[in-house]
């Protein structure tokens, strides 16, 4: 009987999926429970069809037990583990009742259940990683660098501890996220490639298959090898968790990575900033009781998902402690992993949706930046002062502003009709001086900062040929 989605108790099995059936079956492809069945039967296969090589077993018996897999639903299994109450014991069930009786004692043939279960989650979330998570990062570091260029010299105020501090430009303020999304796309990348299998029995110390082959390392990593994986170094009855944990802080962080550009957008739709909007559509609501309202709700979303995700590495941390060889205290939490990879992937996908369609308020950041804008050159004045030879430049240009703010005349002003600086005034150069009137050019290098990192990230994950 198909079950109502509104039955379901995760929000990302009603909520999310319906709100992108496409992607939802994307996500399902790796991350359901029916992928990780589907993931554990290519590694029974992947045993046999080494067993098969070596002589053990027929390339018919191999064979038969591939198509075996194929009629296989995660329903039969989870009715043959109401007898077993056994997981995989019922999943070796499954294929063995589909077979041949000759060929029934080499399914599983010197498997323990770990084997299988640890190696199946270490291809489906390396395969998670480099066909779904790492292509929608990178679709969002490709806009992100469009996005950046083409604000490359739009005038923006810096702000620090919420506070106008001295210009910026908007792509610098983007370019900053492109450097350090690409490089949080650089680590999935790379702890994805690094998961690692097992195939060494039952206390990782190649037992059972010792019984058949002089050489079960290698053994192993034939199996491996079938897959795309490769063995950790010295695995136990589990793969050493380090390979996975690596992985999912760096889920995690990019996760982080994501929370915080949706929070800067969030604070730039402010009422008092309004340097940036999100779409609207026609028929969209704000505010259910104020017409005139329009929330930021997409990067608020992004936050919300991270504020429920990120807590979760220290599960994984916990995770890392195993009694001994092996105990059974991640069982449960180990099957939320998923729900991590689900949550970066839509976090990912809705930034890159709205932010595709962000509106900027060119206009509106040369006015926040008028605003303070006889202010900014404290800095610069004070730094040209100091190295003019003026003994106290910082505290000089302090009193000066507190003077200007207090008496309400600009600080160009002050300074013009200050004789006490003349002489250091004097010693500047036409564009130092230039500066301290045209506070819009205290850019250091924020343009060409800007194009080098998107030159840098670019080349780096190769978005020419993606």
């Amino acid at each position: 009987m198909q079950r109502e989605i509104f039955a379901n108790l995760s929000p990302l099995d009603h909520r999310y999926y319906l709100s992108d059936s496409k992607l939802g079956e994307e996500l399902s492809k790796y991350l359901s429970e029916g992928a990780l069945i589907h993931y554990e039967l290519e590694v029974e296969v992947a045993l046999v069809r080494v067993l098969a090589k070596r002589g053990l077993c027929s390339h018919e018996a191999a064979a038969q037990v591939e198509a075996a897999k194929e009629g296989i639903t995660p329903l039969d299994v989870y009715r043959e583990e109401e007898k077993t109450q056994h997981n995989i014991r019922a999943l070796v069930n499954s294929l063995r009742e589909r077979v041949d009786d000759e060929v029934k004692p080499y399914i599983h043939l010197a498997a323990t259940s770990m084997d299988i279960l640890d190696t199946a989650n270490a291809l489906r979330f390396k395969n998670a990683a480099l066909q779904l998570v790492v292509p929608a990062l990178v679709e969002l570091e490709a806009l992100l660098i469009e996005i950046a260029r083409r604000e490359k010299e739009t005038v923006q105020i810096g702000r620090t501890h919420g506070q106008h501090a001295v210009p910026i430009t908007f792509g610098f303020a983007m370019a900053e996220y492109v450097s350090r999304l690409g490089e949080r796309i650089q680590l999935v990348e790379q702890t994805a490639k690094n998961l690692r299998g097992k195939f060494a029995g039952a206390v990782g110390a190649y037992n059972a298959s010792s019984l058949f082959f002089s050489d079960p390392e290698i053994f192993e990593q034939e199996v491996l090898g079938e897959l795309g994986l490769k063995p950790g170094g010295s695995s136990s009855q589990i793969v050493e968790p380090e390979f996975l944990l690596d992985h999912i802080h760096a889920l995690v962080s990019t996760l982080g990575v994501l929370a915080n550009m949706g929070d800067d957008f969030r604070h730039l739709q402010r009422t008092e900033i309004g340097e940036v909007g999100e779409y609207f559509a026609k028929e969209q609501v704000g505010s259910s009781t104020m017409p005139h309202k329009r929330n930021p709700w997409n990067f608020e979303h992004v936050k919300s998902l991270w504020k429920e995700f990120s807590p979760r590495i220290m599960t994984m941390y916990m995770d890392q402690i195993s009694e001994h060889q092996r105990d059974l205290t991640n069982s449960a939490s180990a099957r939320f992993l998923v729900e991590i990879v689900a949550g970066l992937v839509l976090a990912t996908k809705r930034l890159t949706k709205v932010i595709g369609r962000l509106a900027v308020d060119r206009e509106r950041m040369l006015k926040n930046f008028n605003e303070t804008r006889e202010l900014i050159i404290a800095e610069p004045l004070y730094i040209l002062l100091a190295t003019a030879g003026h003994p106290d430049a910082h505290e000089c240009v302090r009193k000066l502003t507190l003077r200007s703010e207090k008496e309400g005349i600009p600080l160009t002003k002050l300074v013009a009709n200050s004789t006490e600086l003349v002489p250091y005034l004097q010693k500047l150069s036409e564009s130092q001086r230039r500066i301290l009137s045209e506070p819009q050019e205290y850019l250091g290098a924020a343009v060409r900062k800007t194009e080098t990192l998107c030159d840098h990230w670019e080349r780096e994950l190769n978005l020419a040929m993606r």
